[in-house]
C-alpha cells in the first residue's frame, strides 16, 4: 500500500483545511498506466466506492484502482514552498 512521508503528510492536511466541504474529506489521486505516468490529484469529500484509503496522521489520501495497483509499493512525498504557497507532489520508491 502507499505510504506518505511527514511532509506528504502535512501537505495532504494542509490542503484538505482549504476546503471547508471537504473536511471529512482527502485528496483524491486518480491513476495512469505506470509508474512513470502523470497522476491526477483533487480534493474530494469522501472516497469512491472502490478507492484504496491511506490515512495517516488524520491525512486521507484516495486511490483509484489504478492508482492503487501501480502506487502500491511507492512512497508519496511532498515539497513544500511557503513563500510561493505551492506544494509538489513525488512518487518514490519504497526504500
Amino acid at each position: 500500500m502507499l505510504t506518505l512521508t511527514e511532509e506528504a503528510t502535512t501537505a495532504v492536511k494542509t490542503i484538505t483545511a482549504q476546503f471547508p466541504d471537504a473536511a471529512q474529506g482527502g485528496v483524491r489521486i486518480e491513476g495512469a498506466g505506470s509508474p512513470e505516468s502523470q497522476f491526477a490529484l483533487s480534493v474530494v469529500d469522501g472516497p469512491q466506492p472502490d478507492d484504496a484509503v491511506v490515512e495517516k496522521a488524520g491525512a486521507r489520501v484516495f486511490l483509484d484502482s489504478d492508482a492503487a495497483a501501480v502506487l502500491d509499493d511507492r512512497v508519496l512525498d511532498a515539497q513544500i514552498d511557503p513563500e510561493q504557497g505551492s506544494v509538489q507532489f513525488a512518487v518514490t520508491s519504497a526504500a
